[in-house]
């Protein structure tokens, strides 16, 4: 009967100790030896490294740890019970919050009690009871907790593997269907292929002046048929390293990119959306596997699957705070295509952001306008707390969540503070830690450096064919890009909810939301009268989808260029309002500008280069719900369907020139 009762109260402690009342929905008075015990409202979840110091100099969890606290009638029983005690092992009945260990990852498994070393058995028979069983409940916790964190990385691990898993089952067989019907290099490829090939044989001084981007993507290339090469050499598939470097081998190496990046942006999910479960995760990874312009050029030896996956990475670094690490991956996004320093720059300018105005010491303050958005997979900073649970997802380092602000407030609103005053603050901030930014961020500084050092020697940012390629103002880019990602985001853009709330949004900051409109839509109508360029690669292959959207659409009629703008400016407004909600203005600008930076001198319409910002604004916009993700991800296989049938199974032939064409991006 004695045994049965200590383990009914064992089992009691534990679940309080675990659970606390706040997950039974009430209050649970334990009675022991006469007194009342109201068990704290503890919660399992990452410590955010917010520690008060306590009477006695130790270190005690914040709010928003786990919280092993007593009420003093009960902490005063344990403490008198365990001083009476004389035999020599005293240190059982220590107040086991006084001696705290980490469990898993430094910020994100609670502050747990660290097990007294010895047998249970061998506490002093004077300690209570009730002492023993909240020694029992706090070993018990320390399991639980230790199963949880190893849970939560099996979690993430199956995650990735599966993103992988589930980007193959398209990759493999598609390639294998592209290499059977176009076994032979087609567009660009003829110009890559057979430079790619030299590299595999040795000539590394050979090159074709129409290729315009750096080597990167040969070197790669060099690599990855360097790893394949001892095994087909033993299985006798090949007779010698050069043969190995077939059309259907090197499209092959877009194929193992783009289960890479689907990886990485499983992983920049998580980091920046915590509150996300594996399954969410990776259901929203293999959609954006599946964005159009992205899986299509996966099948195609481009340089657009290594680019994307070079600049991920060197962001995913950049977000953990591995600023020389990023730099050194940067380093080789631009190697892989030049374009990509301006997004070095961001990756530069938003670790600085993280570090200054998001450090806690400089914070702006952000004015809730639009209130608080009710997501689970936001944190929202509040008087220093932050909720969560143990099964949410740790920021591995890179953005501790003492440091994480969500603001709120909307990007049209006038009593936010305005960019003037958080560009102050980040000079103000940067001028007192100038010795930290220096260090993380001066090798971005020697990769700037180095890439004006190059366009100096070359005398132009592309290497080849440069006549084609001249940098030219092309505003109108950008109007372009905004309509084509919001309607690649059409169920988050394009709905009534989001239009109702930019229409609240101006209505409510009235006069200077009009006056901002205004000043978009007259933007968009020089843009696009004084600086929208007609390449003539536009205007005469027919081979490119955006030859006949040139033509039946924009240039469909004089006025049809103009009736476009309010699309345009709609667009635009969609996002802004939507990354207004997660990020402060400064990095909005950022981002804005280093997508003009991309586009702008562009002459080419090519949906390709939209590939990077869409993928970064994807990430950002922190779309949670499942509706949408299920929308856009019919909309990307319906149109990835559409496309690639069109490729493989509708080609044509041209008059003027012998051989078979096909339609592409």
């Amino acid at each position: 009967m004695l045994l049965s009762l200590l383990d009914l109260q064992l089992r009691r402690y534990a679940s309080d100790l675990i659970f606390g009342d706040e997950v039974k929905g009430r209050n649970v008075n334990h009675k022991d030896a006469g007194e009342d015990w109201t068990p704290s409202r503890g919660r399992l979840g990452r410590s955010t490294n917010n520690f008060a110091q306590g009477d006695d100099g130790g270190r005690r969890g914040g709010d928003d740890g786990l919280d092993l606290g007593r009420s003093p009638s009960r902490q005063a029983h344990v403490n008198s019970s365990c001083a009476s005690s004389s035999g020599p092992d005293t240190s059982a009945c220590l107040d086991p919050t006084s001696k705290r260990r980490r469990v898993g990852r430094p910020h994100e498994a609670a502050f747990l009690p660290t097990p007294p070393s010895g047998s249970l058995a061998a506490s002093s028979p004077s300690c209570s009871a009730h002492c023993v069983l909240v020694r029992f409940g706090r070993l018990a916790l320390s399991g639980f907790a230790s199963v949880e964190v190893g849970q939560g990385e099996r979690g993430r691990l199956m995650g990735r593997v599966a993103v992988a898993v589930i980007v193959s089952l398209w990759v493999v067989p598609m390639s294998i269907l592209v290499n059977r019907v176009v076994p032979e290099p087609f567009m660009d490829e003829i110009f890559h292929i057979p430079q790619a090939q030299q590299y595999c044989r040795g000539n590394f001084r050979s090159w074709d002046p129409m290729i315009t981007t750096p080597p990167g993507l040969y070197y790669l290339s060099l690599a990855y048929v360097g790893i394949l090469y001892p095994g087909m050499i033993f299985t006798r598939a090949i007779s010698s390293f050069p043969d190995i470097c077939s059309p259907a081998i090197l499209r092959s190496v877009n194929g193992v990119l783009a289960m890479i990046c689907s990886v990485l942006v499983y992983e920049i999910m998580t980091l920046l959306r915590p509150g996300v479960n594996d399954r969410n995760a990776t259901a929203c990874a293999v959609v954006l596997a599946s964005y159009p312009l992205q899986w299509f050029f996966t099948f195609l030896y481009y340089t657009d699957a290594a680019s994307l996956t070079m600049v991920l990475a060197m962001y995913l670094a950049c977000l953990k705070k591995r600023y020389w690490i990023s730099a050194l991956l940067g380093s080789l996004s631009v190697i892989v295509r030049q374009t990509n320093i301006v997004w070095v720059l961001f990756a530069a300018c938003t670790g600085i952001i993280d570090i200054t105005l998001l450090s806690g010491k400089f914070h702006v303050k952000i004015a809730d306008i639009d209130g608080p958005i009710n997501e689970p997979s936001q944190l929202i900073r509040k008087k220093g707390k932050i909720s969560s649970n143990l099964r949410r997802r740790k920021y591995n380092g890179a953005v501790d969540a003492g440091e994480i602000v969500r603001p709120t407030a909307n990007i049209f609103s006038s009593e936010m503070p305005g960019l003037l005053d958080e560009i102050k603050a980040i000079l103000s901030a940067s001028w007192h830690m100038k010795w930290e930014i220096l260090v993380h961020f001066v090798p971005f500084v020697m990769i700037l450096v180095a890439f004006i050092a190059f366009i100096r020697w070359n005398g132009s940012i592309v290497l080849g064919a440069k006549d084609a390629h001249t940098v030219s103002p092309h505003f109108a880019q950008v109007m372009y890009f905004g309509l084509v990602s919001t309607l690649a985001m059409a169920p988050v853009h394009f709905s009534w909810g989001q239009a109702a709330r930019i229409s609240r949004s101006l209505w409510r900051n009235r006069p200077l939301s009009f006056l901002q409109v205004l000043i978009a839509i007259c933007a968009g109508f020089l843009s696009v009268h004084f600086f929208s360029i007609a390449h003539p690669y536009l205007l005469a292959d027919n081979r490119h989808y955006p030859f006949y959207l040139w033509r039946k659409v924009i240039n469909a009629h004089w006025s049809m260029r103009y009736l476009l703008v309010p699309l345009y400016a709609y667009s635009w407004l969609s996002i802004f309002s939507v990354l207004g909600r997660y990020h402060k203005r400064i990095w909005i600008v950022a981002y804005f500008l280093a997508t003009a930076a991309i586009l702008v001198p562009a002459p080419l319409i090519e949906f390709r280069y939209y590939t990077v910002p869409f993928y970064l604004l994807m990430l950002h916009s922190n779309v949670t719900d499942n509706q949408s993700w299920f929308l856009m991800g019919f909309l990307y296989v319906v149109t990835n369907i559409f496309t690639m049938s069109m490729f493989l199974f509708r080609p044509f032939q041209w008059d003027h020139e012998p051989g078979i064409q096909r339609f592409i991006w």
